[in-house]
């Protein structure tokens, strides 16, 4: 067998190969060297600046600190809305080996709860392991110091203290401070769209309803932040710079809180409203609506239970009666309706009319409009007829008039339409138009329907609050002063007053007018034949009020009224309406009392209570005492 001959090596040849490799591989290198090297000149060099912002994104982050929350006074100085410290606790899960163990140790202890522990769950899972969850809150004084003797025991558990609104005076104050509460998706896109969402980043609670909602940004205050250093794992380090918040502005209320305390008491367990103002600027002395509850309920979490307990309670504790209660202003509107019809001459201060007990439309042999005394007042002229509440004159003041002017006269007294107040809820209730009637119902407005608008029925509701601007209006002569519950705002030592600007007036109206439609009310509380004069029997002041019975239901034509025969919830409500003193007034008391009857018979006494403890019973010596006390300091 022939082996093949192998052929000789050529080393040079191998040689100049291995030198041609080398060169090219080495200039490969150098070349990726040399990209190397303009890369990193760049990172280094070129985008320093901008690896080193991201570095620092990474590095250090920006914690937001949370304003304290401003406080609310009533006009005396007392404590109305404050900040008080609650205990929670918590655990951070990175440091607990055995958490269920933790727990059921901590059951031993301290009374955990089941929706507790679970809610501790679900907030477990959202919550990085190194961050602490809050397992219990609300701890009293006795489970802070029972788990502070045994805390040695349970590594990675701790209490942690921060500050929850408190209302001391409970349900008396609910629908005028109102509550904050946690906040919600609703909220955060609010907040987004007014573009102050930053400013709630550390931020647990809003403000929900009432004077803590109206005046959530001046509450709130401005958020503060540290810089910190963290870890790969995002855990803190170190704090690299610290800027503080700005605390939220102290609010000052007009109202005194003695004063509805006082009024809460008289209501009791009544449906209604009471409100007070004082005349000479419309502000807001007193805002009672019953029932009410209690907003601390609110603050830490309202339970389904609880929450559907007062949505199904049938007297309706949620409604602020004074601004949102819709409710026929019956008679307690003929003085304003009197001003109205001397100063458009539908009658002069001469005018007298003969009242049968009936009225009935002209030419019509319709059902004729009934005057509550079935017997009549017989001549009366508009004074006598404020004095007596005399319906047939008024209802052929409303025919006379007709609905536009009197609807445009009521407006301008404030009626069907927001009065101002610094609160979010509150109804326009209506004024009826033809416009009104036509979009609502349908239908063109009738001569028919103008006629109990006369006497503050038919299509015509307000509020309280609307009746008490009202009457401002008639004390006043045409200045018209929306009702304000802020007196004023501090922050650190600097006293903001709080603007509230008059609107437009009702000009032109002779003097007289205004002296006749009040001179009617003067007699209401003590002429021989007024409505309310019982309640004001030997009265030590004088006063100015009308009184008001509106109907819920309407009756038959050869029906009568009997309270006694009817459901509860079908009976009139009282409404009332007054001032004192006559001469120079000091205050204004408005309200109303659902299914209770006649106004005159159940909210003048009320009404002359409150006068009295206001202007008799001490109360005024001690607001002048106040005044001085203030002016001291």
């Amino acid at each position: 067998m022939k082996h093949k001959r192998s052929p000789i090596r050529d080393h040079q040849a191998e040689s100049s190969l291995f030198f041609r490799r080398a060169v090219v591989a080495f200039g490969g290198i150098l070349v990726l060297v040399g990209v190397l090297l303009l890369n990193l000149y760049n990172i280094q060099v070129e985008d320093h600046d901008d690896y080193i912002t991201r570095s620092n994104d990474n590095r250090i982050k920006v914690v937001p600190v949370a304003p304290n929350r401003g406080l609310v006074y009533d006009r005396n100085g007392k404590l109305l809305a404050e900040n008080r410290p609650v205990y929670a606790l918590e655990i951070t899960p990175e440091q607990v080996k055995d958490i269920p163990g933790t727990i059921a140790s901590l059951q031993e202890l301290l009374p955990i709860s089941e929706n507790e522990i679970r809610a501790f769950e679900r907030d477990k899972k959202r919550t990085r392991r190194f961050n602490a969850v809050t397992l219990k809150n609300q701890m009293t004084e006795e489970e802070v110091a029972i788990f502070s003797a045994n805390q040695h025991k349970f590594p990675g558990v701790e209490i942690k203290g921060y500050l929850k609104r408190y209302y001391p005076y409970g349900d008396a104050l609910t629908h005028v401070l109102g509550y904050v509460a946690k906040i919600n998706d609703k909220d955060i896109n609010r907040l987004d769209r007014e573009g102050v969402l930053n400013n709630y980043k550390a931020t647990r609670d809003i403000g929900k309803l009432g004077i803590e909602r109206f005046y959530e940004s001046e509450l709130h205050g401005t958020a503060g932040y540290q810089e910190v250093e963290v870890n790969s794992r995002g855990r803190i380090i170190r704090t690299l710079k610290y800027v503080p918040p700005e605390p939220g502005k102290d609010l000052v209320l007009n109202l005194d809180v003695d004063l509805q305390l006082y009024i809460r008491s008289i209501l009791g367990d009544r449906r209604g409203a009471v409100v007070v103002l004082d005349p000479k600027d419309s502000s807001v002395l007193a805002m009672v609506s019953t029932p009410s509850y209690d907003p601390n309920l609110f603050v830490h979490g309202i339970s389904g239970k609880d929450y559907r307990a007062l949505l199904n309670d049938k007297n309706r504790p949620l409604v602020n009666r004074a601004t949102l209660g819709i409710y026929p202003p019956a008679s307690t509107v003929k003085p304003f309706i009197a001003v109205a019809a001397l100063e458009e001459k539908a009658i002069t201060l001469n005018t007298t009319r003969n009242d049968p007990g009936y009225w009935r439309l002209p030419n019509s042999t319709s059902r004729p409009f009934r005057d509550w005394l079935a017997w009549g007042h017989g001549r009366v002229n508009i004074v006598q007829s404020i004095e007596e509440s005399v319906d047939t004159f008024f209802y052929q003041i409303a025919y006379d008039l007709g609905i536009d002017k009197l609807s445009t006269w009521m407006s301008r007294f404030g009626f069907g339409d927001y009065t101002g107040i610094d609160i979010h809820e509150e109804s326009k209730a209506n004024m009826p138009t033809r416009e009104w009637k036509m979009a609502r119902h349908r239908q063109p407005w009738y001569k028919g329907d103008t006629i109990p608008v006369g006497i503050g029925q038919g299509y015509w509701t307000a509020t309280p609050m609307q009746i008490a601007k009202a009457t401002s209006v008639l004390v006043n002569r045409g200045e018209v002063n929306p009702p304000h519950l802020l007196q004023r705002m501090e922050n650190e030592g600097v006293m903001e007053i709080a603007p509230f600007s008059p609107y437009p007036p009702i000009e032109n109206v002779d003097e007289k007018y205004w002296d006749a439609a009040l001179e009617g009310m003067r007699l209401v509380n003590h002429g021989k034949k007024g409505t309310a004069r019982r309640a004001f029997a030997n009265s030590e002041y004088v006063t100015g009020g009308k009184s008001g019975t509106a109907q819920v239901f309407g009756l038959g034509e050869d029906e009568e009224y009997n309270a006694d025969e009817i459901a509860e919830h079908l009976r009139d409500h009282a409404l009332y309406t007054g001032f004192a003193p006559f001469d120079d007034p000091e205050v204004i008391v408005s309200m109303v009392l659902e299914n209770a009857g006649g106004g005159s018979s159940n909210g003048a006494p009320i009404a002359r209570r409150i006068f009295d403890h206001m202007l008799v019973d001490g109360y005024k010596d001690k607001k002048n005492a106040d005044k001085k006390e203030e002016q001291v300091q």
